[in-house]
């Protein structure tokens, strides 16, 4: 015996959902409705309820305040909900109250009845379990997982890859296992989140990308098991007896479930699909499937195989780094980003880009900007030593995506940065600023380099082009002149006045002031104050 109560607030879709499913052909024994929060809180005082199927907007109250009350009140109660519209953030509230379903209206009454029957698998499940005695409760909650740790061992070989050993284990476990079974195994990896995605969605959407592959390729692990391996990846391992193990079949399964999570969870997903094997040979081919996830460079999304031929080698000319160079050189920023991406996407339409040919490239237009910027005396290490370009830098030959969203990192960075360095006179400009503003400090030439991203050789150069001074001696006539002004219009004292300009020897300040200015600092003060 089963009950069903549909609240809705429209009465044509109530009567709808009553009359477009035969429902006591699946098993429902009693059918109950309400219009509102109020009226189908009622119905669950007085009836048993056991399958909520609830609009998920209504005037009187949302479906999602109705499950609150229903899990704290009847926890046992399955929840469908219904709704106009495809909104993640009631998807994601619905998740988190713990509803089975969510479906999008007008529902396909076929579509409408199978999520009924699966509320109904559910329940049935949750009442074998309150049959079992404590240990059996135990077993049957936490299989799963003593399962999933299982298969765990077995692909990170802690069980040795052979069928002896892996029999042997599963016995240990109380696992039913046989060596004659075949397991057809599925590497899932989240490529990409969508930039909108924030860490705390992230873990709600991994939970539901989880529930959809258990469902669309395992039908809901009634076909197989799904492993959690971190990092974004899982391995989905469906029995090779069943009928979703079939080529076409997996494959048009992993397509939907990619397809899904671009649409729905906010993430590039890709599936690799191995060949069915036993037990003992899952880490090998695993191995394989992780070996196929690093080679795929080319897209982050999609369904491939191992019987796919992988990238081939050579034929493809390397981008004309010189031209891509005039074009940074005069900013044409778009224009070069736009050749870069045409290639890149030569490279994969015609088969060859694999992650020998994607490091060749990026060493490629790294070597051309960092050339173009040795060429103006810029150094790009300590342009590009910050972490964002650090880890732009190490993530670029993972994929193309990877790629370009570093090149242009470092084109917007470097085509900035020549711009401003177009007058050498700026240069020297904010190298005064800094020595300036950096007087009461230690002042090295290197530090003065630093600061404007030029090899210090060179910035003495320009320096000295620009004051006929070198670094040093500019360093120094400012320290002095900075020293007299103190001693004539302030009455610091002379130790005080050589620690404001980077003396911390009083001794040695006087001397070089004496050389330079003809008087000590002393008499340098007494003379100008009695004029």
């Amino acid at each position: 015996m089963c009950h069903l109560l549909i609240v809705d607030d429209e009465p044509i879709a109530v009567e709808g959902l009553k009359s477009g499913v035969t429902w006591s052909d699946i098993g429902i024994t009693g059918l109950f409705t309400a219009y509102g929060p109020d009226e189908a809180k009622e119905r669950f005082r007085t009836e048993r309820i056991d399958i909520l199927l609830c609009d998920i907007e209504m005037p009187q109250g949302t479906g999602l305040e109705l499950l609150a009350w229903v899990r704290e009140h009847y926890p046992r109660t399955e929840t469908i909900f219904l709704t106009c519209h495809a909104d993640f953030r009631y998807a994601k509230q619905a998740m988190q109250l713990g509803s089975l379903d969510y479906l999008l209206k007008p529902i396909p009454f076929q579509e409408l009845r199978e999520a009924v029957k699966k509320a109904m698998r559910k329940l049935d499940q949750d009442d074998r379990l309150n049959e079992f005695s404590q240990y059996g409760k135990y077993w049957v909650e936490h299989q799963p997982l003593i399962v999933e740790r299982f298969w765990l061992d077995i692909v990170n070989q802690t069980i040795p890859g052979h069928a002896k050993a892996v029999k042997k284990e599963a016995e240990a476990r109380h696992i039913p296992y046989a060596s004659e079974m075949t397991f057809l195994p599925v590497l899932i990896r989240v490529r990409r989140w969508d930039s909108s995605v924030s860490l705390r969605d992230e873990k709600i959407l991994e939970y539901a990308i989880r529930k959809s592959a258990e469902e669309l390729l395992l039908n809901d692990r009634a076909d197989g098991l799904l492993v959690t391996l971190g990092g974004g990846f899982l391995l989905a391992l469906a029995s090779g007896a069943s009928a979703v193990a079939a080529e076409d079949n997996v494959r048009a399964a992993c397509g939907r479930f990619v397809e899904a999570c671009r649409s729905y969870f906010y993430a590039d997903a890709a599936c690799y699909v191995g060949r069915p094997v036993p037990g003992h040979d899952m880490a090998a081919a695993y191995n394989e499937l992780r070996r196929l996830d690093s080679n795929n460079v080319a897209y982050d999304q999609g369904v491939f195989s191992l019987q796919e031929p992988p990238a081939s080698k050579g034929g493809q000319a390397p981008p004309d780094t010189s031209l891509w160079s005039v074009l940074l050189e005069e900013g044409k920023t778009a224009q070069l980003l736009k050749a870069a991406e045409e290639y890149i996407r030569s490279l994969t339409a015609a088969g060859r880009m694999d992650p020998e040919t994607l490091g060749q490239f990026v060493q490629d237009v790294q070597q051309m900007v960092y050339y173009a910027l040795q060429v103006k005396g810029i150094q790009a290490r300590r342009l590009f030593g910050d972490r964002d370009s650090s880890q732009l830098l190490s993530a670029s030959t993972r994929s193309a995506t990877d790629a370009l969203a570093w090149i242009r990192h470092i084109v917007a960075e470097s085509v900035s940065l020549l711009s401003s360095y177009d007058r050498l006179q700026s240069v020297v400009e904010k190298a005064k600023t800094y020595i300036r503003d950096h007087l009461h400090e230690e002042l090295s030439r290197e530090d003065i380099a630093n600061h404007v991203y030029l090899n210090p050789d060179y910035l003495t150069r320009v320096f000295k082009k620009e004051t006929g001074l070198s670094i040093s001696d500019y360093v120094l006539h400012q320290r002095l002149d900075l020293a007299a002004g103190l001693l004539a219009n302030t009455d610091l004292s002379v130790g005080a006045i050589a620690a404001k300009i980077g003396y911390s020897n009083f001794s040695h300040f006087s001397r070089i002031f004496k050389k330079y200015m003809g008087v000590n600092p002393a008499e340098y003060r007494s003379k100008r104050r009695s004029e």
